[in-house]
């Protein structure tokens, strides 16, 4: 188990990271979302002794990462794949952390195995793919067999069969009894794998609740219905207190009524229905909805040259350095007012 309890972190002026207190609970995949800048890394890093909070504490099974007698037994983390000597093969790279926290020789060939990487043990890891750098991370993470594990964007580069393979493997750790606590920004993996979700926004606890309710809390749920008897469908909905609002291609949908009250109601009047489905936002729009306030960095779409103008500002031609759009806008201006 995993508590925060006030964590906070400063830089300066900067508040990366503000009082923040929730629990990562074993048997469960819990996911940590954020938008860019929201403090994820630097609170995944302070879990981890690597950085020192400003205020607050950390507790992973109620002592400090630093009193932990041998850590990679207690709690596996994939923070960076690139943490790698290059110059060492992944099989050395993995030896040297199993011997420096006590683990037999033999978990190597265990987890290089897991990870699929035990016909490339031997070559040097400045030689691996991105994807191949993620599984040796991973590996890692699993030398110690602990009962914690972390790993931030874990399916970073990871092909479609490399994707299932580590939803697969969190689920399973966690279904185990471990405590497994990710953080990615693939909304659409995240909702595969996590059952518990806490969300942060510049720094701030947005959310610390179970997937459903999160998607529940911050989206709007309704149910579609469509029937060849449009118009009677309506009149015995409305008859019965139940607000309708119509969709653009002829179906209804209708906010606060459960599927099920509604087909025996259309049933109980003999109409048909052609369409019966209930209707919830994904994981990405409620996140969306979410945090909205909370986005640090905007893109604007308008920031871009556009074909029929190729001379708007925006990015540079071939040829040009950038600011040449903000340059010409000035000329033009001082042109037009001459």
């Amino acid at each position: 188990m995993i508590e925060l309890d006030g964590l906070t972190k400063r830089y300066g002026e900067k508040m990366a990271v503000n009082n923040l207190t929730f629990t990562v609970r074993p048997g469960i995949v819990t996911g940590f979302l954020g938008p860019n800048g929201a403090g994820k890394s630097t609170t995944m890093r302070m879990m981890l002794g690597l950085d020192n909070p400003s205020a607050g504490a950390v507790r992973i099974d109620g002592r400090h990462y630093s009193q932990l007698k041998d850590p990679l037994k207690r709690i596996g983390a994939l923070l960076d794949a690139k943490a790698v000597h290059g110059g060492r093969s992944a099989f050395h790279h993995l030896l040297c952390l199993a011997q420096s926290n006590g683990i037999p020789r033999a978990r190597v060939g265990e987890v290089l195995d897991t990870v699929g990487l035990t016909a490339v043990a031997r070559k040097k890891a400045k030689g691996f793919s991105l994807g191949m750098g993620q599984r040796l991370g991973i590996a890692g993470a699993l030398l110690g067999d602990p009962e914690i594990l972390m790993f931030d964007e874990p399916v970073n580069g990871l092909d479609p069969e490399g994707i299932h393979w580590i939803r697969n493997l969190m689920k399973s750790l966690a279904g185990q009894g471990r405590t497994v606590f990710v953080s990615s920004h693939l909304m659409s993996e995240m909702a595969l794998t996590a059952g518990h979700l806490v969300v942060i926004g510049q720094g701030r606890l947005l959310a610390d609740t179970s997937m459903s309710d999160f998607i529940r809390r911050n989206s709007r749920s309704y149910v579609r219905l469509r029937s060849p008897e449009r118009e009677r469908l309506l009149d015995v909905l409305h008859r019965a207190g139940v607000t309708v609002a119509a969709a653009g291609d002829g179906a209804l949908e209708v906010d606060g009524t459960a599927a099920e009250e509604l087909g025996e109601l259309a049933a109980s009047h003999r109409i048909v229905l052609h369409e019966l489905s209930p209707q919830q936002a994904s994981l990405e729009e409620a996140f969306m909805r979410l945090t909205a306030e909370s986005v640090e960095y905007h893109a604007h779409a308008d920031h871009t040259v556009r074909a029929d103008h190729p001379d708007r500002p925006g990015t540079p031609p071939p040829g040009r350095a950038p600011g040449w759009g903000e340059a010409w806008d000035a000329g033009r201006q001082r042109r037009e007012g001459a």
